[in-house]
């Protein structure tokens, strides 16, 4: 617990390094905006080492915000700093530097009372020298469009596998380090099957790709696994963190609302590798397309998956204005990086974003609401209905019409102009078939969509108070210091807003999605804060690196396939994770990548890998949601109405977690005990925690107990020769690699414990192999499959079964 009772997580750096103290993340501050030495003795640039310092002591007093901006002193502008408070070139004579190295507690800066750490030493240095050198203002390189450099020269000519590596070993090459060696090839296996599909590779997959001789056997792996279904049901987790994809309503009694079809929209958009900017078009405005089809339509249903309320005395005024807000933040963050919500009261305190850019862009989704709140709707029909809403086929049924539509072309042609003995029959199998397909178009779900209404007039709140309307009229736009779209006196839409932000004219999207593709793929972005790229970001510690693949992206028509592939299939990817003694000191946080990283996986790779190597795991793409089991009583808080969670009791119970009910007020104890989001807002990162209810998660939950049974019944009934050779296959099922000795030892021991006590217990034998709504088999002896079960459970709890290597 905290000193102020809260509760405390532990965090592990997202490389696998050490847990980050006050010494050493200042250390890894300094890193990430010094670099090395070398850098450290040029003059200090505004963008890499002089902003970072005045944007977290500096920019909330003497910043872009105007309403709250201390002694007519704005720092974050060269006009402004140069008036009083800077003199280039005479850091003795600037007032700043005066400020900030005094130690009058009447002049000092920052203040007291801002709750501020004074600068240390070093960031003086900073401040003295940038200014002694001209204190040269640059503009933010996050708004500055980016730019193709040719990859750098590096000695070691014989280590690059595409031109990422050029950019990775030319940065190591300066710091005199050497990259890792290659991962062995389980290993790799393993690792780019997680990334790529967000499931284990088989042992007899691994065996496949290790004794594949092909020079090209890595890049044909990774093209089966970007063409596999799971790639798509992988990436579409990541989308739903970052576009706050959930099940209910969030707000009151958290009802369900109806969004099943948007879920595998997104699915089937990663597996066709449908191009983001489309993508984008899809999202934000499908309903504007001319003659949408039915995906576009459900992919519109994005502007709905905001919180709102069924609650009787809701006001529609109120809602219509957190939705406005909502989907500023999320259209912000998702697709710009921004934090562009600090402006809903005032302006920005960091970035160049004013109250009137929030509204303005809140605007041009003024046409979306019909409702604010749904208390009226509800009353008439069920508590469920958020309109407009459409009915929408599902991705199985949608295939099955597609297959069915196949086959009624092909019957159609063989009929055209021929009149032969076969006609009748075929005529026979023509009604068959579109009585099919009729009987596939009744399997229609509801879901929500936009439709859009008369843009209703949108106002400055001031501080946000939806009750003061005294604010001015706002047009649609969007933030004035990004330019403006051409529209020839229209109307910005929504078309146009999603049109732009996927346009060469705006330097964001492709570093913000780039980032947090580079994120997923080594634990940290090229630079760190992968929702906010503003002033309180952090400088690329690759800048010229992510700039490169932002333009690829965009020249490659925005293919997301194409750069997963560019990305795993580079040398720097392919590295070893294990640590390295002499790297600790120079990049504690593996930011230089002289090696790979290792981290815990999501929530639900850690129960999809359960499930996998249990032998459970059901594959089926899209659909309904499945319910895992839950504990008793969870949902007693929750009204209007009461309900009673029902887990799912067919073999959906074991689909994929990326079809779980998301329940946004009581997310199931798994995932919040794995750190999955709520999804009340935007998430591009999501925190590790090391915490013990994660390990009486593994433990106790029914769903991994009834994998580790599975799991136990596989090894007793495979083709092991002997117990060594059981324990064996179990371990290697679970961690993907052969064991060594004293693990097999270890095993061996807690096999032997726990025989003996089932075989002296059998009560609680028979209780633990009544967990979950699968049946122990009953050719098996229940204390012998009880004590495999122990030792199935701790494997699954093993921290390198749970990790990405």
């Amino acid at each position: 617990m905290g000193a102020d009772g809260t509760r405390t997580r532990e965090h592990r750096a997202p490389g696998g390094g050490k847990l980050l103290t006050i010494s050493n993340w200042a250390a890894a501050l300094a890193f990430a905006c010094c670099g090395s030495a070398a850098i450290a003795a040029e003059a200090p640039s505004y963008n890499r080492d002089v902003r970072p310092i005045l944007s977290d002591r500096c920019f909330a007093c003497h910043g872009p915000d105007s309403g709250n901006r201390a002694a007519e002193l704005r720092l974050d502008t060269e006009e402004g700093a140069h008036e009083w408070a800077i003199m280039a070139g005479d850091a003795d004579s600037s007032e700043v530097i005066n400020r900030v190295a005094t130690d009058d507690p009447d002049l000092q800066m920052p203040p007291l009372d801002a709750k501020k750490p004074r600068l240390t030493k070093r960031e003086i240095d900073v401040l003295r020298r940038w200014i002694d050198a001209g204190a040269k203002y640059e503009p933010h390189w996050a708004y500055v469009p980016p730019v193709r450099r040719e990859p750098p020269a590096v000695k070691q000519g014989d280590w690059p596998r595409n031109e990422i590596d050029a950019f990775i070993l030319a940065r190591l090459e300066a710091e005199g380090i050497s990259p890792s060696p290659a991962a062995d090839r389980a290993t790799l296996a393993r690792r780019v099957y997680f990334d790529l599909t967000g499931l284990p590779p088989t042992p007899a997959q691994v065996d496949e790709f290790v004794n594949d001789a092909r020079p090209d056997a890595y890049e044909q792996l990774v093209d089966r696994l970007l063409a596999s279904e799971a790639y798509g049901e992988r990436m579409a987790s990541w989308w739903f963190d970052l576009v706050r994809y959930a099940n209910t309503v969030g707000y009151h009694g958290d009802q369900e609302h109806r969004i099943t079809p948007y879920r595998d929209y997104v699915i089937k958009s990663f597996n066709d590798n449908l191009p983001f900017d489309q993508f984008t078009v899809e999202q934000l405005a499908g309903d504007l397309l001319p003659n949408p089809t039915m995906w576009q339509q459900v992919a519109s249903g994005y502007n709905r998956l905001l919180q709102t309320t069924h609650e009787g005395g809701a006001q529609d005024a109120e809602y219509r204005a957190k939705h406005l807000a909502d989907r500023v933040r999320n259209v912000s963050e998702t697709w710009l990086g921004a934090s562009v919500g600090c402006a809903e009261c005032h302006d920005h305190k960091f970035d160049p974003y004013t109250s009137e850019d929030f509204y303005s862009l809140g605007a041009i989704f003024a046409d979306v609401d019909h409702w604010g709140a749904f208390d009226k709707i509800s009353k008439n029909t069920t508590p469920t209905e958020r309109p407009p809403e459409m009915l929408a086929w599902t991705l199985p049924t949608y295939r099955k019409i597609a297959e069915v539509d196949a086959k009624i072309s092909s019957v159609e042609k063989q009929l055209t102009g021929n009149v032969d003995a076969k006609w009748p029959q075929q005529q026979k199998r023509l009604v068959k078939l579109r009585t099919e397909r009729a009987k596939l178009e009744g399997e229609f779900e509801p879901t929500m969509i936009t439709a859009a209404t008369t843009p209703r007039e949108v106002r400055i709140l001031p501080r946000g108070n939806w009750m003061d309307q005294s604010g001015k009229v706002v047009t649609p736009r969007v933030p004035a210091f990004m330019g403006e779209i051409e529209t020839d006196g229209r109307r910005v839409s929504r078309l146009d807003l999603a049109r732009w932000l996927v346009s060469r004219e705006n330097p964001l999207t492709a570093r913000v999605e780039i980032n947090r593709l580079w994120q997923r793929l080594f634990g940290v972005g090229l630079s760190k804060m992968v929702l906010d790229l503003g002033s309180q970001g952090e400088w690329p510690a690759n800048q010229e690196l992510l700039d490169m693949l932002a333009v690829e992206f965009m020249e490659s028509g925005w293919d997301v396939k194409h750069m997963m592939r560019l990305i795993v299939t580079s040398a720097a990817y392919q590295q070893s994770s294990l640590p390295r003694e002499e790297l600790e000191a120079i990049d504690p946080e593996n930011r230089l990548l002289a090696r790979q990283s290792r981290f815990r996986l999501d929530a639900e790779e850690i129960r999809d890998n359960a499930l996998a190597v249990s032998g459970l795991l059901v594959m089926q793409t899209g659909g309904g949601v499945s319910r895992p089991y839950q504990p008793a009583g969870y949902y007693a808080p929750l009204n209007f109405p009461e309900r009673e969670y029902q887990p799912t009791l067919d073999s959906a119970q074991f689909r994929r977690s990326v079809y779980v009910h998301w329940q946004r007020q009581f997310l199931h104890p798994w995932l919040l005990a794995f750190d999955a989001p709520t999804r009340e807002e935007c998430t591009a990162q999501r925190p590790i925690s090391n915490t013990p209810s994660a390990a009486l998660v593994l433990l106790n939950d029914p769903s991994f107990v009834e994998a580790a049974r599975a799991l136990a019944t596989r090894v007793l009934t495979s083709n092991a020769a002997n117990e060594a050779g059981r324990l064996e296959w179990a371990w290697r099922t679970a961690v993907g690699r052969a064991p060594q000795v004293e693990e097999l030892e270890l095993l061996q021991q807690l096999l032997t414990k726990h025989r003996n006590h089932f075989a002296a217990n059998p009560d609680e034998a028979a209780a633990l192999l009544r967990v979950g709504m699968t049946e122990a088999d009953p050719k098996l002896v229940p204390a012998e499959l009880a004590a495999w079960t122990s030792v199935s459970r701790a494997l699954l709890n093993l921290n390198e079964t749970i990790s990405r290597n």
